[in-house]
């Protein structure tokens, strides 16, 4: 753990912005100590979109990290330190940019594997089956993915249908979308022209089961005025588009406001999935009813506010329960934009408070950012681009909480039968020894701007007592449930409870 003396930043007094009324009489918290790591090899200008996984399969997880330009840097995490391997592994240096990096097994091999998507209309998306871990191999022709006529944003690996193997859903910014099903490790596109490939301009995409029915729906943060978004999965290779009778449309927009990303994350431990939507506009926070409806808490929870929003990702960075959120934002005019980013601190679910102020060593994102505990001592550490002026960079900051609050955590780790990634989606919820649900987590199918996670579930806990694991598969006959009771997070110090579908 670095040393709180090496670059410690220092506390900074609360800026209240947006404070929500129930919590105005509450102690303020102060911003989090955190210590900026490899701040000169990490200061790249134009760095887009991140995405955490452990390519190598060594225990530890790697960075990867989409540039301007073309790079595509794979930093390999050596006892925590970050060494770029990508040139040597495969990836490109130059080239046609990929605005979103996806990591997900699509041929069941046991290596995560890596797609980028082009930004640029004419260019095509990567694919990069991992040689494991050794080397890097484009075969997006090969399997059908080269995803042509698109300005690529999210992209993300899923398992639409339930057979076991993961598809992709490739969102675009300039035409509609598309998704691909998977048929033995080749990829033919499915619904072309109707339902979920839809024609509007798709920068955030997000699949969770709202309604509890085994399948995986998709959420969509369309720009340029257009209305969002809730393709529910039928089930039988149809969608319908849910969002206007449940108020997740968001109409009435102009041309300059739309939605940009979203996340996925069940702030208030009721066991249901909510969903933050951040805006060029008004930010939106949907409260899942637990019925298969949504009300939008935004304004109440103190989290909805104006602005230019890019990127936002649920994580529970001082280890009390409770999932906070980090969105980044900018503001100022084109070619000199500055950040204007916000860690929202979650007040016991009962609403939120910025802890971050213009001046915050941590105000520096404009596009991704991810939530990591890349050196395993139980607190969550924070990866965020700036893709904005020659000052950007991919930063990594490392959480300097208290050893003992660190450690006062539990990784989760899921994997299919067989051992492998590809159940993104799948659901973890925490009790206590008397039933009550603690706290839930979703495995990435995409968030933070532009990118997918591989990796382990992240869950502060108030305290160190043994608790109950639940774990929800997706399935063809519906969800299904596996239980581990009398966990004792103590035994996982250090390392990941590594769950098997059963």
């Amino acid at each position: 753990m670095p040393s709180l003396n090496r670059t410690l930043c220092h506390i900074l007094p609360l800026m209240l912005l947006c404070q929500p009324a129930a919590a105005q009489d509450a102690a303020s918290p102060a911003e989090p100590p955190f210590t900026s790591i490899q701040p000169g090899d990490f200061a790249i200008a134009g760095s887009l979109s991140n995405s955490w996984a452990d390519f190598d399969n060594d225990g530890d997880l790697d960075l990867v990290v989409s540039l301007k330009g073309g790079d595509i840097r794979l930093y390999r995490n050596d006892n925590g330190k970050f060494v770029n391997v990508g040139p040597q592994l495969g990836l490109p240096t130059s080239g046609p940019e990929m605005r979103g990096v996806a990591w997900g097994d699509y041929d069941g091999d046991g290596w995560v594997d890596l797609l980028g998507g082009a930004t640029m209309p004419g260019e095509l998306s990567l694919v990069f089956r991992n040689e494991g871990g050794k080397k890097f191999t484009n075969v997006a022709l090969e399997l059908g993915l080269t995803i042509p006529n698109r300005s690529a944003r999210q992209t993300s690996w899923v398992d639409y249908d339930n057979d076991g193997d993961l598809d992709v859903y490739a969102a675009n910014r300039i035409g509609p979308n598309s998704l691909y099903r998977n048929d033995k490790g080749k990829f033919v596109q499915v619904s072309a022209g109707t339902g979920v490939s839809d024609s509007r301009p798709t920068v955030g995409a997000c699949w969770f089961d709202y309604n509890r029915d085994g399948f995986l729906d998709v959420f969509l943060a369309n720009q340029s005025g257009a209305t969002d978004a809730l393709w529910r999965n039928n089930g039988d290779g149809s969608f319908t588009d849910v969002a206007p009778e449940l108020g997740l449309d968001n109409p009435g927009r102009s041309k300059e406001e739309g939605g940009v990303g979203c996340a996925v994350g069940d702030y208030d431990n009721d066991g249901n999935l909510d969903l933050f939507v951040p805006n060029y506009g008004v930010n939106a926070l949907y409260h899942n009813n637990g019925d298969g409806t949504f009300t939008n808490v935004a304004k109440d929870m103190g989290v909805g506010i104006d602005n230019h929003a890019v990127g936002a990702v649920w994580g529970d960075y001082d280890n009390d329960g409770y999932l906070d959120l980090y969105v980044t934002s900018y503001h100022g005019p084109r070619d000199q934009q500055q950040p204007r980013d916000s860690l929202f601190h979650n007040e016991g679910g009962k609403g939120f408070r910025q802890v971050l102020t213009e001046t915050s060593q941590l105000n520096v994102g404009d596009h991704g950012v991810q939530w990591v505990d890349y050196d395993r001592d139980g607190a969550l550490d924070l990866s965020v681009m700036r893709g904005y002026t020659s000052q950007g960079g991919h930063f990594l900051f490392h959480n300097d909480l208290d050893r003992a609050a660190a450690r006062r955590s539990l990784s989760v780790t899921l994997l299919d039968a067989k051992g492998r990634f590809t159940r993104m989606g799948a659901e973890v919820r925490l009790y206590d020894k008397a039933g009550k649900i603690l706290a839930t987590r979703q495995l990435s199918t995409g968030d933070g701007y532009n990118s997918e996670n591989a990796a382990p579930l992240h869950f502060g806990l108030k305290t160190m007592d043994t608790v109950k694991v639940e774990v929800t598969w997706m399935s063809r006959k519906g969800r299904k449930i596996q239980t581990l009771p009398n966990v004792d997070p103590a035994n996982y110090a250090g390392k990941s409870l590594v769950i098997k579908e059963r």
